[in-house]
């Protein structure tokens, strides 16, 4: 019969590990060091959708975009020229590109104008 663990020192030091933390579906490798995450493009039916939001955030409303078929990189460009073409700022989070302020209206017309299918979401 196996003597039970009083302590975690028993255990012979090692209690959890995630072994090198999240890892890339298409080559395997940690996500911090994926050479191929700068090409993958989120999977979609290709439509931006904008909306409106307010919820959780103090009460401060906020524009976000998500479904904009681009790759990471293209992304963050996309949101800086967006960010600079409202004269606000905002962030991007996992794929959602946050603008600060109601911009539905000019973000549906910045979008189309830059060739990307738009459509407002929400009420």
């Amino acid at each position: 019969m196996a003597k039970k663990a009083s302590s975690f020192s028993a255990l012979g030091g090692l209690v959890f590990s995630t072994d090198a933390g999240r890892h890339c579906p298409s080559c395997g490798q940690p996500v911090d060091t994926c050479t191929c995450k700068k090409t993958l493009i989120p999977e979609g039916d290709g439509i931006a959708r904008v909306r409106r939001e307010s919820k959780g955030r103090g009460g401060k409303t906020v524009t976000t975009i998500t479904g904009v078929p681009l790759a990471e990189e293209p992304l963050k460009d996309l949101a800086s020229n967006l960010k600079r073409r409202c004269g606000t700022g905002g962030s991007l989070k996992d794929g959602v590109i946050e603008i600060q302020g109601d911009h539905v209206a000019l973000l549906l017309a910045e979008l189309e104008k830059l060739g990307f299918k738009a459509k407002k979401s929400g009420g």
